[in-house]
């Protein structure tokens, strides 16, 4: 059995975490840390995990890490990055939902977060677990850095585009909507049910925390630089994200056979036939990322549909997925949930 320690299990990605790995049959539950909520049964403050977990919250200085196999951060910004030294020296392997570690360049990383590194030197250790991409060395991490939701979803749709060497790299478009669990389990005018309700709106056009990231990702993959413009948009939904990308052909290819082989033996890719627009709530609550490829009018032009559960593939799923990988099980050990619909 692994024996895990989670820290931050009161927002929605923690408690997302803490469906997956309850059901995993592999997993240990160690600890489960909260600064405000020690004390509290999980079971209270959630009871949706009513029978399936049955520890209390616990003070982080109280959580005995240490003693864990790996411990997952599904913390604010800025909390792993504190932490994470001190349990790797003692051989706990780390896996951060948050952005502590994506960024290997920690310049960029402090001017997008607006704070300064704790742990530099774990940055450049630590492993990107983007799996369709990174799977060889998230085999041996020892911190690893799960990818956001966006980065997530545009990242695979870019994919076999950018690998077969096809596209245009010079103005690659990303046009994302994600639901309002991405805002995080805290008190913002934005995202109250009058606010975001019935409403639809762009933000972060002049720039994102995310696009530092997914720019990170596209660059390593085509080896150069990359245009990139990337505009996430806040929907009246709970949870999912639909990414919709524009990539111009640099020269003919069936890019419907190009995505079925790039992904033929991926356990949560999807590409579904050709003609076909994948919805978010055929993926809700899984770890599946279905895509679909378009060529409007048989142009020159590819449009790539994306869509994930921006708290499973694109956290806490992905997040198992990754610790599975790390510890040489299944890949898709507790996660082989069907999607949840209507």
């Amino acid at each position: 059995m692994i024996k895990v320690g989670v820290v931050g299990g009161t927002g929605y990605t923690g408690v997302e975490l803490l469906r997956l790995l309850a059901r995993h049959p592999d997993v240990q539950l160690h600890a489960i840390t909260s600064r405000g909520d020690a004390g509290m049964a999980v079971s209270e403050m959630f009871p949706s995990l009513r029978g399936r977990v049955d520890l209390r919250f616990v003070a982080p200085a109280d959580a005995e890490l240490d003693r864990c196999d790996v411990v997952f951060f599904a913390t604010p910004n800025g909390i792993a990055m504190q932490q994470a030294r001190e349990l790797v020296d003692k051989g706990v392997r780390v896996i951060d939902l948050a952005a502590d570690f994506r960024i290997r360049d920690v310049a960029e990383w402090q001017k997008w977060y607006g704070m300064t590194h704790a742990a530099p030197e774990l940055v450049a250790e630590a492993v990107y677990g983007l799996p369709e991409r990174n799977r060889e060395q998230i085999r041996s991490a020892r911190v690893l850095a799960n990818p956001g939701c966006y980065p997530t979803a545009v990242q695979l749709g870019f994919l076999p585009l950018i690998e077969a060497g096809v596209a245009d790299l010079s103005h690659l478009i990303a046009d994302a909507k994600s639901g309002v669990s991405g805002a995080g389990r805290k008190a913002e005018v934005h995202t109250l049910f009058a606010e975001s309700a019935d409403s639809f709106k762009a933000y972060g056009v002049p720039g994102h925390r995310h696009l530092p990231e997914i720019r990170q990702g596209l660059v390593g993959m085509a080896g150069k630089a990359v245009g990139l413009t990337f505009v996430p948009h806040l929907t009246p939904m709970i949870r999912g994200i639909h990414a919709t990308l524009y990539v111009r052909l640099t020269q003919d290819v069936d890019v419907q056979d190009l995505f079925e082989s790039r992904y033929r033996a991926e356990p949560f890719v999807d590409v579904m036939p050709a003609g076909s627009h994948p919805e978010t709530r055929s993926v809700r609550a899984s770890n599946m990322c279905r895509i679909a490829v378009h060529r409007p009018q048989g142009g020159d032009v590819v449009v790539v549909l994306s869509v994930i559960d921006n708290l499973v593939k694109g956290a806490a799923g992905q997040a198992v997925q990754n610790m599975n990988i790390m510890f040489g099980l299944d890949e898709a050990l507790g996660l082989d949930i069907v999607p949840v619909s209507p």
